[in-house]
């Protein structure tokens, strides 16, 4: 919207003239989309709490402290969430770039999936959902299939369907037709490990907010020519307007993190995890980084990964590796306290993003 205005008043306005810079934008973004969260999140958090009567069920196999400390918290604090991305972005961003109406996409549709997942937990009172997996899997796969598709019709082709390795300036692996399967495979991969890890108050949110912070400056750098020139990264063009959406999931994260420090007043649920993992998996596809996702958001994989271990040992053994799955619970049953293990996640997600940016120069 902004950007619509730049182009038709700024010979008359010549404030105009510094949002036509993208980094400006991606702190008008942040701002604004913080500020929208901080304004309207305590009359969302009051009408979930009218509808939703006991909050968010709570496991019953979980730790026994979250019985006692979280019952009766609301879930779907993503709303606000995405309220604050969307808009922002909208106001912000430059509307006729593909880019951000694809990865905008992905992030309601995976929204609107975990908004459902969501409410079936609250009506059947149960952590439990009714929600089939494998229907799940399948509309996530579909929504992220649409952003994959239409993120590679923007790319030429050839290079649309490879993947780059960090490390290697010049190294790019043609996939063919089993780049959009691997792409789609990152989105809801993504997606499902953000809902994995949210599982303590202020635990994903703040991992969300590093990587995307991150990916935004990667998405600037990527999207810019000279600066993607320099660094020897593959250039995307467009791309650079992701980071004004980034900005914007940056902001509302923070304010949302308002409402979610511990004691937290609300819950993401999965209508938030999902919509973050899955718009951070799209921008990675977007800008061909999709390993540098993995490292970046290594917190994600290992959690997920812990799960995975869990299962197969639990299914070939009997035994259990981890006491319990995903990781931070582990840590729960050893006796942690959780402000102790929320924030030594978030150490770890802080070295992985410099890890990861760190691949700029190594080449």
């Amino acid at each position: 919207m902004i950007h619509f205005l730049l182009s038709e008043f700024s010979e008359y306005f010549s404030f105009l003239n510094a949002f036509g810079y993208i980094t400006s934008r991606v702190g008008a973004a942040v701002m604004t989309s913080m500020l929208l969260v901080f304004l309207f999140g305590p009359s969302l958090i009051k009408q979930l709490k009218e509808v939703q009567g006991e909050g968010q069920p709570i496991r019953e196999d979980g730790p026994q402290s979250h019985l006692l400390t979280k019952k009766g918290t609301p879930t779907m604090g993503g709303l606000m969430i995405l309220f604050g991305i969307v808009f922002s972005t909208l106001l912000w961003s430059d509307l006729g770039n593909k880019y951000v109406w694809y990865v905008l996409f992905v992030t309601m549709g995976f929204g609107a999936i975990g908004y459902y997942d969501d409410y079936l937990k609250i009506k059947r009172a149960s952590a439990k959902t009714n929600f089939s997996g494998k229907v799940r899997l399948l509309l996530e796969s579909m929504v992220a299939l649409v952003g994959v598709m239409g993120v590679m019709s923007l790319q030429q082709d050839g290079f649309n369907t490879s993947l780059a390795f960090p490390l290697f300036k010049d190294l790019l692996w043609n996939m063919g037709w089993f780049y959009p399967v691997f792409a789609v495979f990152t989105v809801v991969g993504f997606g499902n490990a953000v809902n994995l890890t949210d599982g303590l108050d202020g635990l994903a949110i703040v991992p969300v907010m590093i990587a995307g912070a991150t990916f935004a400056l990667l998405a600037y750098i990527v999207g810019n020519a000279v600066f993607s020139g320099y660094l020897q990264v593959h250039a995307v063009p467009g791309t650079g307007e992701l980071a004004v959406l980034l900005g914007a999931l940056v902001g509302a994260g923070l304010g949302f993190l308002w409402f979610n420090a511990p004691p937290a007043m609300i819950f993401m649920g999965d209508t938030g995890s999902l919509a973050l993992g899955g718009t951070l998996g799209v921008v990675a596809v977007a800008i061909k980084h999709e390993i540098v996702l993995g490292i970046v958001g290594g917190l994600f994989v290992l959690e997920t990964v812990s799960v995975i271990v869990q299962v197969i040992s639990f299914k070939l053994t009997g035994k259990r590796v981890f006491r319990m799955a995903p990781l931070h619970h582990h840590f729960e049953q050893k006796g942690w306290a959780e402000p102790t293990i929320v924030i030594r996640f978030w150490i770890i997600a802080v070295i992985l993003a410099m890890v990861g940016l760190a691949t700029l120069k190594l080449r």
